[in-house]
């Protein structure tokens, strides 16, 4: 398919689709356009990008429950279908991000340890308790009922994605001039990207809506609860840092789908 760009320079819908599900999924989708407004666009993108991929973790582990399965391996199913699905890119960047911040070194070292190919002791740590928490989460609502874990897992997929395009707003710099976070780094306008939060904010108070009232309010809290901690990561990122890199990228995704699915298992 050829890319469109408008008068104004904008990449169209198709391109930032393609830009969201060819960088973020495994999804067969070639990326036609690596210019900034295709980042941008793309960025704005990425919650439907989370959309599919939870939509597929809910039904892999859908299925599991139907042939039989615990809610426990239904947790691990709903947990390792995004993994899949991202080739491990934001576990990775969750790990490498954990490395340098708990380097206690100057921000230029911090940066050379995260590009490094192993994963520290940090890294390693933050990786298991952040699993454990999401296998947990996710089975105790499974547990609950199919339709409870479902919809976390998809509103957990939304959520992390969600986080991105809040990273990328604008006023929030690269911490390098080279790499996928200086591509997108500060892309997405401030009023966009505050729109987005309310339109998934308002996606999660729907879905909640299936378990009542209290269940609107309850999940939508739980994307507020997850889009928080991520803003409270990129801050600390950034003081730290400089800016903001891939490896930030894929850690503020991980803390809101964390966050996110904890929060629902409360109340």
């Amino acid at each position: 398919m050829t890319s469109t760009t408008d008068a104004n320079g904008r990449a169209s819908l198709a391109d930032g689709l393609r830009f969201a599900f060819g960088t973020l999924t495994v999804f067969p989708v070639r990326v036609a356009r690596w210019d900034r407004p295709a980042a941008r666009a793309g960025m704005l993108s990425s919650p439907a990008a989370g959309l599919a991929v939870g939509g597929c973790a809910a039904a892999a582990s859908a299925l599991l429950l139907l042939a039989g399965a615990s809610p426990l391996s239904a947790g691990v199913a709903a947990v390792a279908a995004p993994a899949v699905l991202t080739r491990g890119l934001h576990l990775d960047g969750l790990a490498d991000t954990a490395d340098g911040l708990g380097s206690a070194q100057p921000a230029e070292d911090a940066l050379r340890i995260m590009k490094r190919s192993d994963i520290g002791p940090f890294g390693v740590i933050t990786l298991l308790l952040v699993l454990l928490a999401q296998v947990a989460a996710v089975a105790e609502l499974y547990g609950q009922s199919v339709a409870r874990g479902a919809v976390a897992a998809v509103l957990a997929g939304l959520t992390a994605r969600l986080a991105l395009t809040l990273g990328c707003r604008t006023g929030v710099p690269p911490a390098r001039p080279e790499g996928l976070g200086a591509a997108v780094a500060g892309t997405v306008p401030v009023r966009a990207a505050w729109c987005a939060a309310l339109l998934v904010t308002g996606v999660a108070a729907a879905a909640g809506g299936l378990f009542g009232a209290a269940g609107a309010v309850h999940h939508a809290l739980a994307v507020v609860a997850g889009l928080g901690a991520a803003a409270l990561l990129l801050a600390h990122c950034v003081r730290r840092f400089g800016g903001v890199t891939g490896d930030v990228f894929g850690a503020l995704a991980e803390t809101a789908a964390t966050v996110t699915l904890v929060a629902l298992t409360l109340g």
